[in-house]
């Protein structure tokens, strides 16, 4: 009997070391668990506020927030570390700087993370967020103010170390939103301008405007200092303040933003969060952003600063992260800066091509009234301008020059529609007759010209032609 299940004891010690190896494969997925979570835990996240934050103000602290190639997706904290101990930083490498700026509800800012992963897509470099949302969230503006010289020192501290461990001056890139164009501006200011480049992102005007040029923004804070301005009568500086000046729509509304307070919070921040989505369009090889050399948006829109001649050999200058291919020419320039102007579109990414419409006319008595514009492709793609041009006066052999802007550009334009308008409700309906209409490209100057000859346009009426290269015609 006993002899019969002498098997037992070893059926036990068999089913004792099953039991085993599954409690030890579940403690080491438990302990697996654990140490993803405490890993994910270590990674340091742009600090999170909130309004009751505001409300009651926040003391500055200051988090340095490194990001590579090699760690896109999980920062690493440089803030109080021996930059020797860094597992990411290569300071070879471009080291790219990202300054918020006032944040009064303390939310972390929502393009943050898209900067971040476009910048790293384009090159690989070093990007370190500045993040001083602890200093910047308070209902009291002129505290985050006070708090921007703070933060510069602490910026400077850290090149310094990095210059002792191999950095090179030429290779700090800061792109400063707002009070943190600002920032920038500080920084670059105690390295006497020797720093390659800063961009700033619709500097604060507000307890900056009228300022000295030591206690803000300036064109000598960096090798180049380009600007990009999308709020002037409201949160932004008004006056140039980089070596080239971007003024989208003229610096103040931008499509697409709210224009009443019915628009929420939105009717706030829109223009001035605009430019940093315009800088953000610029990484997108299919949008590039041309602007003009002009001393007033009024003459852009006028026609009298449709060309770069000044440039040459180099084309009208982009907006944004390539700005700095005209870098040589501006600092040569004296004064060394230059106001560039341009429109967009209402969205993302923005773009608009630019044309203008020159159009002669036989009738003896002047005209005064608007040009709508329509081109097609040949494979039935149309677009419309989306440029509202002031009034155009119409007189007997003159040219008017009427700036259209599309959303669409079309390397084969089969058909041009035009409409004339004087927009009077009432009276007796115009004409205009045309001796020579000639479609010229801005963004693309060496594309052919078309042209249209002798026709008549009709108040309210559609007239749609196909246009000829006008060097088949003219003399």
């Amino acid at each position: 009997m006993l002899q019969g299940n002498r098997n037992i004891p070893q059926m036990f010690r068999s089913a004792f070391q099953s039991f085993s190896m599954l409690g030890i494969c579940f403690f080491t997925c438990f302990l697996a668990c654990c140490v993803r979570a405490d890993t994910e835990k270590k990674c340091p996240e742009f600090t999170d506020l909130n309004l009751p934050d505001a409300l009651i103000g926040t003391n500055l602290k200051v988090q340095l927030l490194l990001y590579t190639r090699k760690n896109k997706n999980c920062s690493e904290n440089l803030s109080g570390q021996n930059l020797t101990t860094s597992v990411y930083l290569n300071v070879t490498k471009k080291i790219i700087f990202v300054i918020h700026g006032y944040r009064p509800t303390g939310s972390p800012p929502v393009w943050i993370d898209d900067i971040k992963n476009s910048l790293l897509a384009k090159e690989d470099i070093n990007i370190i967020i500045v993040d001083w949302n602890r200093g910047a969230t308070t209902l009291i503006y002129p505290n985050a103010v006070s708090n921007t010289r703070k933060v510069a020192e602490m910026l400077k501290n850290l090149i310094d170390e990095m210059l002792e461990n191999g950095a090179s001056l030429d290779d700090v890139y800061m792109i400063g939103v707002s009070l943190g164009a600002h920032i920038a501006g500080f920084v670059g200011k105690a390295y006497s301008g020797k720093i390659g480049r800063i961009t700033g992102l619709d500097p604060a005007g507000p307890s900056f405007t009228g300022k000295e040029t030591t206690e803000r923004l300036h064109h000598t804070d960096a090798q180049f200092v380009d600007v990009i301005h999308t709020d002037i009568d409201a949160l932004g500086y008004r006056e140039p303040l980089g070596n080239i000046d971007f003024y989208p729509n003229g610096g103040t509304d931008q499509p697409g933003c709210p224009r009443t307070i019915l628009g929420g919070s939105q009717y706030f921040k829109c223009d001035h969060q605009r430019s940093v989505f315009l800088f953000m369009s610029s990484l997108d090889q299919n949008c590039n952003i041309t602007a003009f050399p002009c001393d007033t948006y009024v003459g852009y829109r006028n026609g009298e600063c449709a060309s770069c001649e000044a440039f040459k050999p180099l084309p009208c200058p982009t907006l944004g992260y390539y700005a700095d291919k005209w870098k040589n020419y501006l600092i040569e320039k004296n004064p060394p800066v230059t106001k560039v102007y341009f429109d967009t579109s209402d969205k993302k990414p923005f773009c608009m091509y630019h044309y203008f419409v020159d159009i002669i006319t036989w009738n003896k008595s002047s005209r005064r009234g608007f040009i709508r514009i329509q081109i097609e492709d040949s494979t039935g793609n149309i677009t419309e301008s989306k440029i509202n041009s002031d009034a155009a006066v119409f007189h007997q052999y003159r040219q008017a020059k009427i700036l259209a802007g599309f959303q669409l550009d079309f390397d084969n334009v089969s058909k041009i529609t035009l409409t004339f308008s004087t927009n009077n409700v009432v009276g007796p309906k115009y004409k205009l007759r045309v001796l020579q209409m000639r479609l010229r490209s801005l963004s693309n100057a060496e594309r052919f010209q078309l042209c249209r000859y002798d026709f008549i346009l009709l108040e309210n009426s559609e007239t749609s032609f196909r246009p000829i290269p006008c060097h088949e015609l003219d003399v």
